[in-house]
């Protein structure tokens, strides 16, 4: 073990949407800061090989073959394989290099490289309510948030203004408004939808999605606004999308604060039982599997829900034989993702005059109506869901099903074929102390670090939920008049949702919970987790933007306190 001399004010563990924010924020406050990414290095728009690629340019339409298949079974198993398509796959982990085991089946879907899934993502990004932040002492499942939306809303802000939030306000309670750029314009098939659900529904309503990509004339340094190619998960040259990539780690390397360190594998936070802090981090360094330590005053980790959690249990000594911050036992436990792939579609026979512009890299959006208040309240499951979706034209795919050929087959196809809409619902997941991920120190992996095991399912509530999920998107298509409506509520696997959650929950009470109301290990103060593993609960919204508030919030806690220390 190499111990490295310099001494850092902060190391950030990871470089995704948790770790970037942090990076940012604390080079922008004055902390030299080292910041550790596992896989490679990518660098904004130099490094994104199939930015500008048009269908065509990939042979056998962008499949991969067997033999190259079999590296990626676990990746391949999400939206019918898209991860393993040549045009997204070098984002995606091998499976076979970056093994798990499932005692039930995980889904987990990663990727490691500079910016993490911040590439990747879907960008959806709302708020969450105060209903949210006192779901678990309300109805007694999990332990109670340490904080409020009060505590939260003014990060908000500052997140949504540094990332540019394309969207709607609705003044709705379960949906808190925010400072949005201009929202995306519905179709006229989805302004259809909006209408009736309107007409037909006193509980509900469609809005356009809240997406993190920029629209309207505000400027964002580097970026460029949105240009509609709908190519997002390839890496946006233009920036039009929020990613680490893009914006909070150029942020930070503007400040010349930053060291950023990839082909670094953290893997254990180093306790000293002297000062009751951590004093560092041990990371394996995978070009040469050198191993290091580096020495630090504050530790922000943010690997990703599951990767900041073995981190902490691998980091065993006298005082923490159980992992770092484990007095409680809850390390590991509480695993929760949204369950989705439920829902409804339809076929539109009307406004076949009528066609839509560009490719809009988002979707309309229906906020949660059920368990609300006494009137919305379901006898038979608790919390809720919302709905994503959308209505576009079939294209010329749909010759696979036509009779015709030749010269008929030809014309018909360079029509646009006819309507359809669809939606799924995202619907939350109650914590549960034996969802929980584990070390496996029988299958090591090429580093000698042992792999995880998940032993995660979702529960009596979720399938109950799920029911009402596929009823309700019925019901609303048909109350829309269209045709050949039908739902769908497929088998639900945790870790699809790619929105993993609980695995070191913040809490009031050290006794039941890892983390404190300013995201530090109870035990260890100098130690942050902001990244999915603080999750309380999982509410149904989509957590990203929660995250990116969590640490700006907990960086500016553990700048003064630094500061105050030194002073």
């Amino acid at each position: 073990m190499k111990e490295i001399e310099t001494t850092f004010d902060a190391i950030v563990i990871g470089t995704g949407i948790s770790g970037g924010w942090a990076a940012k924020e604390l080079c922008e406050k004055g902390l030299k800061t080292l910041v550790l990414e596992r896989g490679r290095n990518v660098r904004h728009i130099k490094d994104y090989p199939t930015m500008h690629k048009d269908p065509w340019d990939f042979k056998h339409r962008g499949k991969q073959n067997k033999k190259e298949l079999f590296n990626q079974q676990k990746q391949g198993r999400l939206w019918g394989g898209y991860p393993t398509s040549n045009k997204v796959k070098h984002w995606f982990v091998d499976d076979l290099k970056h093994a798990y085991t499932e005692t039930k089946r995980f889904d987990w879907i990663r990727g490691y490289h500079v910016g993490g899934r911040s590439i990747m993502w879907g960008k959806q990004t709302y708020r969450w309510s105060e209903m949210d932040f006192e779901a678990n002492k309300k109805d007694g499942h999990g332990v109670d948030w340490p904080i409020r939306y009060n505590d939260l809303a003014p990060w908000y802000d500052k997140v949504e203004e540094f990332i540019g939030v394309s969207g709607q306000n609705l003044g709705l309670p379960q949906l808190p408004d925010g400072k949005f750029s201009p929202p995306m314009e519905l179709n006229c098939v989805e302004k259809d939808l909006q209408k009736k659900i309107k007409d037909n529904f006193q509980d509900r309503l469609l809005t356009i999605g809240r997406v993190a990509h920029l629209t309207g004339n505000a400027m964002h340094e580097g970026r460029s606004n949105c240009q509609f190619r709908n190519r997002c998960d390839r890496g946006c040259p233009f920036g039009g999308y929020f990613s680490s990539n893009s914006s909070t780690l150029p942020a930070a390397k503007r400040t010349g604060n930053m060291t950023l360190r990839p082909n670094s594998i953290a893997y254990e936070i180093v306790y000293d039982a002297q000062s009751g802090l951590a004093a560092g981090v041990k990371i394996i360094d995978t070009l040469t599997k050198e191993k290091l330590f580096f020495k630090a005053k504050i530790i922000f980790n943010c690997a990703s829900a599951i990767a900041s959690a073995a981190i902490m249990l691998q980091s065993k000594s006298e005082r923490f034989p159980n992992g770092l911050g484990n007095d409680s036992g809850e390390l590991g436990h509480n695993v929760m993702d949204h369950h989705y792939e439920v829902g409804a579609q339809a076929v539109v026979s009307d406004f076949s005059d009528s066609y839509y512009k560009g490719r809009r890299p988002n979707g309309f959006y229906i906020p949660r109506f059920v368990n609300i208040d006494s009137k919305s309240e379901k006898k038979d499951f608790i919390r809720g869901y919302g709905y994503q979706g959308g209505a576009s034209r079939t294209n010329w795919k749909r010759a696979v099903s036509e009779l015709s050929y030749g010269k008929n087959l030809k014309e018909d196809l360079l029509k646009p074929g006819s309507w359809s809409v669809g939606m799924g619902a995202f619907g939350e997941c109650l914590p549960y102390h034996e969802n929980k991920i584990s070390l496996n120190y029988n299958q090591l992996d090429e580093w000698g670090l042992p792999t995880i095991d998940f032993d995660v399912e979702f529960k009596e509530n979720e399938h109950k939920m799920r029911k009402d999920m596929e009823e309700q998107a019925v019901k609303m298509l048909k109350a829309a008049g269209y045709e050949k409506v039908f739902g769908y509520n497929r088998q639900a696997v945790p870790g699809r949702g790619i929105h993993e959650m609980g695995t070191a929950r913040m809490g009031k009470n050290p006794k039941t919970s890892v983390l404190n109301k300013h995201n530090q290990v109870h035990e260890v103060p100098n130690v942050y987790v902001t990244d999915g593993a603080c999750m309380t609960s999982s509410a149904c919204q989509n957590p990203s933007l929660t995250y990116m508030a969590l640490t700006a919030r907990a960086v500016d806690h553990a700048v003064k306190e630094f500061k105050q220390k030194m002073s």
